[in-house]
């Protein structure tokens, strides 16, 4: 198969990209073979002629193998007439037939033990050797016995294919299992295209995994980096100079403080002196008897205002409570202020007038 190619590569190089593309979709297969091929109809009628004995094989295989495997038991409910051979003497290194099948006849099961080493041997036996066996019993008798040694092969061939059937049909009800065995073929191949199918898509998925796991092991040495600097920063020794200045000023300022505390103490101490203390107890109970005096001046000057009938309120308005002895309060006053203004006037002609 065609080899995958991380994303990251594909996309950091676009031109290659596109080549694998090209090179994946239109020119080569999924096997890697190639698409273009200038001697396809050639190598058609070689595939099918390979084909043919790929086939050929595969028969030869499975009919050596059921032979190999036959179970004369299969056979005891079918029994076979056949003429009363006497048994002959097996070879050495043959495999001994099982007991329940004594009720065949003798020269069959010599066949049965005797064919497989035979068919496995024939490519190095001489011919003489394979005449002399064939023309001596019980291969000599073997188209007499070839019709029961047939059936024994297709009940054989007949059971593994029933069983294969089940295997590749597990869902099916075991009575009605023969019937799939015509499409055992058809059921195979689609196996193995799905298999292939799976092993292009599990491909794939453990590659784009890998890519995943590049690109998290990348932002976990990312990640590890930034704590790193953080560490040294918070750690390091320019964080432990700058601790260290950071201590240093914090003890200066305090020193600071405590020195500016004391040139207060000391100041307060020189600027205020016992005596100058002494004055100021006294300055401040002098206000506090003159505050008390001005609150009875304003206390005893209210009181002369409520009795000429002039209340003073919050904020000194006028606001008592006889209406019309304040109102005649006020013309009084208002005369008074016109009469002096007018006295001002006359005096002020009288000194033009001596004057002159």
């Amino acid at each position: 198969m065609i080899p995958p190619v991380d994303d990251a590569v594909l996309h950091n190089n676009p031109e290659f990209a596109s080549l694998y593309s090209t090179l994946t979709t239109t020119i080569l297969n999924s096997d890697g073979s190639t698409r273009k091929k200038p001697s396809a109809k050639e190598r058609s009628a070689v595939r099918e002629e390979l084909n043919e004995y790929c086939l050929k094989t595969a028969r030869e295989h499975l009919i050596f193998h059921a032979i190999s495997s036959a179970n004369p038991q299969s056979m005891q409910a079918k029994p076979v007439p056949v003429p009363s051979l006497t048994r002959r003497a097996r070879p050495q290194g043959t495999q001994q037939a099982p007991a329940s099948a004594a009720a065949l006849p003798a020269p069959l099961l010599d066949l049965l033990l005797l064919l497989p080493p035979l068919l496995s041997l024939q490519s190095d036996l001489p011919p003489d050797s394979a005449t002399l066996l064939l023309s001596s019993p019980p291969l000599s008798d073997l188209p007499t016995h070839l019709p029961s040694l047939a059936n024994l092969i297709s009940s054989t061939l007949h059971g593994d294919a029933v069983h294969l059937a089940r295997i590749a049909n597990p869902s099916t009800n075991p009575s009605y299992v023969h019937r799939t065995i015509g499409a055992l073929p058809a059921r195979a191949a689609s196996l193995i295209s799905t298999i292939a199918a799976h092993k292009v898509e599990l491909t794939g998925t453990r590659f784009a995994a890998a890519t995943a796991l590049a690109s998290l092991l990348q932002d976990q040495a990312a990640v590890l980096a930034q704590l790193l600097r953080a560490l040294e920063a918070k750690h390091g020794p320019i964080a432990r100079s700058l601790e260290l200045r950071a201590g240093e000023a914090a003890l200066i300022a305090q020193r600071q403080e405590a020195e500016a505390e004391s040139a207060l103490w000391l100041a307060r101490r020189d600027t205020y002196t016992p005596e100058a203390a002494r004055a100021l107890a006294s300055y401040a109970s002098h206000l506090k008897d003159a505050r008390a005096r001005l609150v009875e001046a304003v206390h005893a000057a209210t009181q002369e205002l409520e009795a000429y009938g002039v209340g003073v309120g919050e904020g000194g308005t006028g606001q008592g409570g006889g209406g019309g002895k304040e109102r005649v309060m006020t013309e009084m006053a208002r005369v008074y202020r016109d009469m002096g203004r007018q006295v001002e006037e006359v005096r002020g002609d009288l000194e033009k007038l001596g004057r002159a």
